[in-house]
């Protein structure tokens, strides 16, 4: 199994995860000319993925998913709340194949299992999801405004994490955001700050991680060097062993084998 980020941030998300010569495509917040050109250079062409999971209807996440999927044959699976938030979209892209999912029923795509598990966010119906072949699990987690014992039971004992380090509190504060902006971002169903998610991991049972990435950081509220610094921390690792996902390159192949 291996997993590879197209991009993550305010501008764009997608992730792509592979087991056994299944593929899917976790989000897709970036155009699809754009997607089309980042799975290119992992070496994928779009005929290549066999199923897109979106996690909520934010347009970073979702904003292109139609788009790609009516280009490319491909089903997309979404909460039906997320289907009814995204209706406008999908009648601008008839053909693609909508398969509703439960926000706490596993399904299969191909030798992948994705388990999809739901989260505080300012979403209608969102979730996030944990991906495996039967002996590894990768956990990705990146729009939420807290934690919970369900997200924290879901994400124990994975192989691999990609964790939303949205925000650092003081840059936020600092910034020239309004005062609203800022609430929403910080509050509980906002997004998570570097603190939260170092309280996140070291919940967590990590006897079995071998790759974290810190993903989702706010380019104007964030710095990759707090980020790591924050998850070394509670993995009481050496900082250049987190990895970043960044907005324009995301970050490369990284096998679970």
């Amino acid at each position: 199994m291996r997993f590879a980020s197209l991009g993550s941030g305010s501008k764009g998300n997608c992730l792509v995860a592979e087991a056994a010569g299944s593929r899917v495509l976790l989000d897709c917040g970036l155009s699809p000319r754009e997607t089309a050109r980042r799975l290119a250079r992992l070496g994928l062409e779009p005929a290549a993925i066999h199923a897109l999971l979106v996690t909520h209807e934010h347009d970073d996440h979702a904003g292109h998913a139609y788009a790609f999927a009516a280009q490319h044959g491909i089903p997309v699976h979404l909460t039906h709340g997320t289907r009814l938030a995204q209706e406008a979209a999908r009648r601008s892209a008839e053909g693609v194949e909508l398969r509703v999912i439960e926000g706490r029923e596993p399904f299969a795509v191909g030798a992948i299992r994705v388990e999809p598990f739901t989260v505080p966010h300012d979403a209608r119906e969102p979730v996030q999801f944990v991906l495996g072949d039967g002996a590894r699990r990768l956990g990705v987690l990146t729009d939420l405004g807290a934690s919970t014992a369900h997200v924290e039971q879901m994400l124990t004992r994975c192989d691999a994490l990609v964790l939303e380090t949205n925000h650092d509190l003081d840059l936020l504060w600092a910034s020239d955001y309004p005062k609203w902006l800022k609430q929403r971002i910080a509050g509980p169903f906002g997004h998570l700050d570097n603190g939260a998610s170092g309280r996140l991991l070291a919940a967590l049972d990590r006897s079995r991680l071998k790759h974290v990435v810190a993903a989702h950081l706010s380019q104007q509220n964030n710095r990759a060097d707090l980020a790591r610094a924050a998850l070394a921390r509670a993995l009481d690792c050496a900082e250049d062993w987190v990895g970043v996902a960044t907005q324009e390159a995301g970050f490369a192949w990284r096998d679970l084998a």
